[in-house]
């Protein structure tokens, strides 16, 4: 029974539920940033390339069409591809820098804050009283 209570007690501690929350609109996030690299970024660097950006590719060994018409037996580098999900890396990485640092500086202002004036020190308390003492 401990076991369990302490897993409970592990699942719902809120640093937990935060990075849950946190997974789920990171992935989320992603779809958005899958869908602009798709719609919007590989049209134009397709336009530089005179093709879909993510059909680039280059071709090791040619296939051979079969009744269907499907090319089988073809080896290729699908480098575009590649190239359109590191595009999608650095997207959603920068965004996370932004949020990071927009973060960090919420919490640099809450540290600036001017702290309640602080009453006499320890060493002024001690040489107060020592002072009380000697008379």
């Amino acid at each position: 029974m401990g076991m369990l209570k302490e897993f409970k007690d592990f699942a719902m501690k809120g640093n937990l539920v935060d990075i849950a929350v946190g997974f789920v609109m990171g992935a989320a996030f992603k779809e958005v940033v899958s869908s602009f690299t798709g719609g919007i970024v590989s049209p134009l660097i397709g336009l530089i390339f005179n093709a879909d950006f993510k059909d680039l590719k280059l071709t090791l060994k040619d296939g051979v069409a079969d009744e269907t018409g499907k090319i089988v037996g073809e080896v290729a580098l699908l480098y575009g591809e590649f190239l359109t999900n590191v595009i999608d890396f650095i997207i959603v990485a920068f965004v996370m820098f932004m949020i990071v640092k927009g973060v960090n500086a919420m919490k640099k202002k809450e540290e600036e804050a001017p702290a309640a004036p602080a009453g006499p020190s320890q060493e002024e308390l001690l040489s107060e009283i020592r002072d009380l003492l000697k008379k």
